[in-house]
């Protein structure tokens, strides 16, 4: 039940438009990169992605919040039990219906809770149909979130993409998983705890190192390069170092943002989607097969198809807009997906990469 405590809130866009509605999460007001996410269910998945960073993320689905927030538990490796890393990066969280009050089995508080202990801004109440279809219209824009009584002009609008968001969420130091089977590098650009628990499931070790680590004086069996935020045009020392790395034969897989590093270091170029894939619906048909799968993704940039270089191949194509969705070496053990094969609570189709990955070790 809405309270009248709950403030007014605004959300501007950078073309002029203006939303109104009510704030349910912390009372700041906040700027970045507006863009919208399709799924039915998995807020709590997706707003602890760190590829969210920068963003503020609307929720197409119109009820959200109806089933709380489970708890923020780790294993005594510092993984998760239930969330993608151990905070929200999302700027903000845009909604139509939020449900003040949930009910689920593992949840152990309101959504609206959780955004106030992390300090992330809320606002319910938008016609979240008619801004989607002008972020489909214009494409992602940048936008501010407006708590209160402020004057509209009391902040400014921020681009997220400017800068290295890869060197904000990456571990600062390496981390060890494990202690037997085949040897991981997990090059951190901002991963996804499931990567991590999809990958030691597998009965392997994961050497977890910083986006700009040179991994290459390791002792290492194959490279795992992860997802993460922004333009991986900003990752020059990410690029270089997975460079040397194909000069061996150990083996190489990239998930998100690291199909996008993998195929830069192949030679391949990057360009900014209109307004991004985000959805758990994401159909994509594996090259030269009938086979199709239905994704998970996140992501705002793709592989430009034409510049792959002639040792490289498309190994998904995305049937909605015909983009890039992974790559292979024609020779070597090397592939990427662009999808989330590990996402929760998406599709899981696709969890075989997993499986290849590990058995080309």
């Amino acid at each position: 039940m809405r309270t009248n405590e709950e403030l007014k809130a605004r959300l501007i866009l950078e073309d002029g438009s203006i939303f109104y509605g009510r704030s349910f999460g912390d009372e700041n007001s906040v700027s970045g990169e507006i863009v919208f996410n399709t799924a039915m269910t998995g807020y709590p998945e997706s707003l602890t992605d760190p590829s969210y960073v920068g963003q503020l993320l609307v929720l197409t689905y119109p009820l959200v919040g109806n089933y709380g927030v489970p708890p923020r538990s780790f294993f005594p490796n510092g993984i998760s039990h239930f969330m993608e890393s151990e905070h929200i990066h999302i700027e903000a969280l845009v909604v139509s219906d939020y449900s003040h009050e949930c009910s689920h089995w593992n949840a152990v508080e309101s959504l609206g809770s959780w955004l106030k202990k992390e300090a992330v801004p809320g606002i319910y109440g938008v016609d979240t149909r008619a801004l989607t279809k002008l972020l489909r219209q214009k494409g992602s824009m940048k936008a501010k979130l407006i708590i209160g009584e402020e004057p509209d002009d009391s902040l400014q609008f921020t681009d997220p993409n400017l800068i290295n968001l890869v060197e904000k969420v990456s571990c600062k130091e390496v981390i060890h998983y494990g202690d037997s089977g085949k040897k991981v590098v997990l090059l951190d650009c901002g991963v996804k705890h499931n990567i991590l628990r999809s990958l030691l499931q597998r009965g392997v070790q994961v050497i977890r190192v910083p986006w700009d680590y040179d991994f290459n004086q390791l002792n290492y069996d194959g490279l795992f390069i992860s997802n993460g935020p922004g333009d991986p045009d900003t990752c020059g020392a990410a690029v270089t170092h997975i460079r040397e790395a194909l000069n061996r034969d150990k083996a190489i897989c990239g998930i998100c943002m690291g199909n996008q590093l993998l195929a830069k270091a192949g030679g391949a170029s990057i360009f900014k989607l209109k307004y991004g894939h985000r959805s758990h619906n994401q159909p994509v048909q594996m090259a030269g097969s009938n086979t199709c799968y239905i994704t998970s993704q996140n992501h705002g940039y793709a592989v430009d198809n034409n510049s792959l270089g002639s040792d490289w191949e498309p190994l998904f194509i995305n049937l909605n807009d015909g983009t890039n969705e992974g790559i292979r070496h024609k020779s070597k053990p090397f592939f990427s997906a662009q999808f989330h094969p590990e996402a929760c609570s998406g599709p899981t189709d696709t969890l075989f990469i997993f499986d290849k990955f590990v058995s080309t070790l």
